[in-house]
């Protein structure tokens, strides 16, 4: 969706602040942040992509004037809110905690390190024919979906051509929603000055996976 995250390439946001030997967590709530969200996942109430989706709803106000875990707090709230796994009353301490069923036993500390350094894999075993192939020209499409979607803003209606192929993998744009709809996944490179025109670079490009429903063919273009 056109949501407030997705501002690569936006004018008007300031330049990217890097800190100089930045620690992995600026406070011990974000670790804890960081450890609930694993442990919900671990849960099996939620996937990677309805977890993104519930951060992109986030407020456009908010948003902005949030730190990266202050929204990873909004997104599982929000999530927690709408499975049905904790309510309005639990949360404002008007209520003590209810007892819930989860689709998956709770992660036990001794098993963490495991699942951890396990990761997840996003292939998907199905033979489909590749819409598209290595070396062919494609144009990202220019759509607007209302829900979740890994296509950007600054690559739509932009033409690159396919670098890589990965094979059939989970589509996250359904993933977020509902019943999946596995398809093949490219790996596709832009031109600077495709996508930002005369203030591109000449010589830069970028890459960008994108899934079968990103791309249409312009080898006729």
């Amino acid at each position: 969706m056109d949501g407030v995250h997705d501002m690569g390439g936006m004018h008007g946001m300031g330049p990217v602040e890097t800190e100089e030997n930045e620690p992995v967590f600026h406070g011990d709530w974000e670790k804890r942040m960081f450890a609930l969200n694993n442990a919900i996942s671990a849960l099996g109430v939620r996937n990677i992509d309805e977890s993104r989706h519930a951060r992109e709803r986030m407020a456009p106000a908010d948003y902005l004037g949030s730190s990266y875990y202050e929204i990873w707090l909004d997104g599982l709230t929000r999530t927690l809110l709408e499975k049905g796994l904790i309510s309005e009353e639990e949360l404002s301490g008007a209520m003590a905690p209810q007892p819930v069923t989860t689709p998956k036993p709770a992660l036990s500390a001794e098993n963490v390190d495991t699942v951890m350094s396990k990761g997840a894999t996003y292939v998907v075993d199905l033979d489909i024919a590749p819409a598209f192939s290595v070396g062919q020209i494609v144009r990202a499409k220019n759509i607007h979906p209302a829900g979740h979607t890994r296509l950007p803003r600054y690559a739509r209606g932009h033409t690159g051509v396919v670098h890589a192929a990965y094979g059939v993998h989970v589509f996250p744009d359904a993933n977020a929603h509902g019943p999946d709809k596995p398809q093949h996944l490219y790996n596709v490179k832009f031109s600077s000055e495709e996508l930002w025109g005369a203030e591109g670079t000449p010589g830069d490009v970028i890459y960008i996976d994108l899934w079968n429903d990103h791309l249409e063919d312009a080898s006729n273009d």
